[in-house]
């Protein structure tokens, strides 16, 4: 029996790492990383991943070779621009600062491509583009003889588009060696210095000639091999000629001409004239001549009116949050109902692998006082108390995420590498306390030591504590439609549901703690208990392992190596802390300052979110014509329906273990990608791993707050929402249906 006292004990230091594990979550929520950090050669936005990279094959130094450039790559739809951008938007800007005596020249800008927007256009890159600029090393470039690098800071901003527009920035710093070779973007300057236009030659043959409301283009010493071929005509100077229309363009033998029309807000006339000419990803460029000159010009423009109004749009829609809508008490027909699923669904919770672990505890618990009645009652009504209140405060925190303009849903904080990460470490505490490793009673100072003893009540509140930041993640059915009720109802009714919701999770081992058949059915305290206990630390780091990968779908695989690394040196600081006399006075210290270290050092990159986006998983092998899973995105579902073909929504993540699940059985059946692919439906993954505001509106309109959630769309036909235990039958008879 004494042997579960130093768990219990624990239980009272575990409740304020969870504590502060939960609470840090939402901000986590709130502060995205969009800017690099001091020192960073990157900047990572929710739009591009730009990088500062460097060619310098004989290192650095006077009359050597070198180049820096400014790596942007956008995500899918999303675009940056050209030195003239076009109808609207703005180029990137580059602004150096350089060791003395180097000299940054212009960008050589690779050739745009035309990005129709209605009857606009703009010129621009999308994927990803490489912006280098020539570096002069002049012979007052003089680092020192002990120097064995060169600092090259960079602070540039660009406006990146899809049909909004968002202005950003970012400041880089790369370090060079002097002596060594720097050439690992080597491929790609060499791309970008293909992709730069080559300068013709001033030829008599070429002209601007304005005609009326247009002008016309004649270009001389092209290569022979572009006779005949369509061009791609981009001018230099904003605002001069209609930048959608599409020029009228033939070959007078080897002249090649083209008409187009002028900008009725023509701002400027440049003489002479720049333009590139493109086709098939080359360009050249050439400085043609205006003979008789260019007509009045309209007064000067800072920029366009639509990008004006897109810029203010969005710094509007930035400096003030959407006000929420109003809450409305729901009739009490749809409250009880609520209620009951809320009740129903907390029950079923119990039968969540994320709650197995807690609830074995508990189970051991229950020997400890087999023979005490009033110690099993008491204990149950304290259990109960700690879930339903950490229910009620996680409920609370989430309502008044959401008041604020917070798009957040159940299992949010699971979104918080940092919130993954608390945990891992509480796990993983919880998992040596229990293998035997250390006991708290040897580790605290005896007042604490002894609160179990005076305070039994208190320790079996904190497990229900724990239980709840366990069972989090998990959605077990008929939860979900009740906690999407709570996004419209009034505080009082929403709370409600969360209370009803603990009181599920809590009521087996309350009715068992008030029932003396289920004490007088368990054995009797013994041996068997120390066995157990060792036992259960398994299935602790089983969970610890989860954690870990949940933060490498985060924060990358470096951020899941870091946190391993520091659960290691966690450990060991526990085990120094055992040890006695000398041995400990020498291994402790170190052990916990190496532990220290290890946190500040790599704790930013386990909370940093991996800017690579989660991968689609691909169809499996085997099956014939399965279609692969694609990303999913707002609107694309209508717009597939619209084609007149159905879809399938899976809205997932990877700290949600049901997910998991269902993602491991019905969805890798054979049977059902086979009836997936015979009724040619789409098949799109909603990754809610990481914070998403767009996903969490989706839910939010299906009438969810969390995941798992699975719809199949149909053209002519209401969603069809799946429960989320995810039957193979129910799936099937859905598709075949179709």
């Amino acid at each position: 029996m004494s042997c579960l006292r130093p768990l219990q004990r624990s239980l009272h230091t575990l409740f304020f790492i969870a504590a502060c594990a939960l609470s840090t979550g939402a901000i986590g929520q709130i502060q995205l990383k969009t800017t690099a950090a001091a020192g960073s050669s990157s900047v990572v936005t929710p739009h591009v991943r730009a990088e500062l990279v460097a060619q310098a094959p004989d290192g650095v130094g006077p009359g050597k070779p070198l180049w820096l450039g400014l790596s942007i790559t956008h995500q899918p739809e999303w675009h940056t621009y050209w030195k003239n951008p076009g109808d609207s938007g703005l180029p990137t800007q580059l602004e150096w600062q350089l060791p003395a005596g180097i000299d940054a020249g212009e960008v050589a800008w690779p050739v745009p491509k035309k990005i129709p927007l209605g009857n606009l256009a703009n010129y621009g890159y999308e994927g990803t583009v490489l912006l280098p600029v020539p570096m002069t090393v002049s012979p007052a470039f003089n680092p020192g003889p002990l120097a064995k690098e060169a600092t090259f800071q960079l602070k540039a901003s660009w406006l990146v588009c899809r049909q909004e527009c968002i202005p950003e920035e970012g400041s880089f710093t790369l370090q060079l060696p002097l002596r060594g070779t720097t050439a690992l973007h080597a491929a790609a300057f060499d791309a970008a210095a293909a992709a730069h236009p080559r300068d013709l030659p001033a030829l008599g043959g070429s002209s601007a000639q304005v005609e009326g409301d247009t002008v016309l283009l004649r270009v001389a010493g092209l290569p022979p091999a572009l006779q005949g071929q369509t061009l791609e005509v981009f001018p230099e100077t904003t605002g001069v000629v209609e930048t959608a229309a599409t020029p009228t363009q033939q070959w007078d033998g080897a002249v090649w001409t083209a008409r187009l029309p002028l900008s009725p807000q023509r701002s400027d006339g440049p003489a002479p004239m720049p333009v590139v000419l493109a086709h098939g990803g080359q360009g050249w460029r050439a400085e043609l001549p205006v003979p008789g000159g260019w007509p009045a010009v309209a007064a000067l423009k800072g920029m366009s009116p639509a990008l004006e109004a897109a810029l203010k749009a969005n710094a509007a829609n930035a400096a003030a949050p959407a006000a929420p809508a109003a809450a409305t008490p729901a009739p009490l027909g749809t409250w009880l109902a609520a209620l009951a699923g809320a009740l129903l669904g907390g029950l079923i919770l119990n039968l969540m692998p994320c709650v197995f672990p807690v609830l074995a505890i508990k189970v051991v618990g229950f020997a400890r006082h087999a023979q005490n009645q009033r110690a099993h009652r008491i204990g149950g009504l304290a259990y109960t108390a700690g879930v339903v209140l950490s229910f009620l405060l996680l409920g609370a925190l989430m309502l008044g995420l959401r008041s604020a303009g917070e798009a957040v849903g159940w299992g949010f904080q699971l979104q918080s590498p940092a919130v993954v990460a608390s945990l891992a470490a509480l796990f993983t505490l919880i998992g040596l306390n229990l293998a035997g490793v250390f006991e708290f009673g040897r580790m605290l100072p005896s007042s604490l030591a002894g609160l179990q003893a005076r305070h039994p009540v208190l320790d079996a509140f904190l497990t229900g504590v724990l239980a709840v930041a366990v069972a989090s993640p998990c959605t077990a059915p008929f939860m979900g439609a009740s906690l999407g009720l709570t996004a419209t109802l009034p505080a009082g009714q929403a709370l409600s549901i969360f209370a009803a919701l603990g009181l599920g999770l809590a009521l087996p081992y309350l009715l068992a703690s008030w029932l003396p058949a289920f004490a007088r059915a368990l054995p009797r305290p013994g041996a068997w208990m120390d066995t157990l206990r060792r036992l259960l630390a398994f299935p602790m780091f089983a969970t610890v392992v989860w954690l870990v990968w949940v933060l490498g779908q985060q924060s990358g695989i470096n951020g899941a190596a870091a946190l391993l690394a520091l659960l290691v040196a966690l450990s060991m600081a526990v085990w120094a802390l055992t040890l006695r006399g000398a041995t400990r006075a020498v291994l402790a210290p170190l052990s916990i300052a190496a532990c220290a270290w290890l946190v500040w050092l790599w704790g930013p990159k386990i909370i940093e979110l991996d800017s690579a986006p989660i991968a689609a998983a691909s169809a499996p092998s085997g099956v014939a014509g399965v279609t692969s899973w694609q990303p999913w995105r707002p609107g694309l579902a209508d717009e597939l329906v619209a084609q007149g073909r159905p879809v399938f929504v899976d809205y997932t993540a990877a700290w949600c273990v049901t997910c998991q699940y269902n993602k491991n059985t019905t969805l890798a059946s054979a049977a059902v990608l086979q009836d997936f692919a015979t009724k040619n439906v789409a098949l799109l993954r909603a990754d809610w791993t990481r914070r998403d505001p767009a996903i969490t509106a989706a839910l939010a309109q299906l009438g969810r707050s969390g995941v798992p959630v699975y719809v199949l769309h149909a053209p002519g036909k209401a969603p069809v929402v799946f429960s989320e235990i995810l039957g193979e039958s129910e799936l099937r008879a859905a598709v075949a249906a179709l």
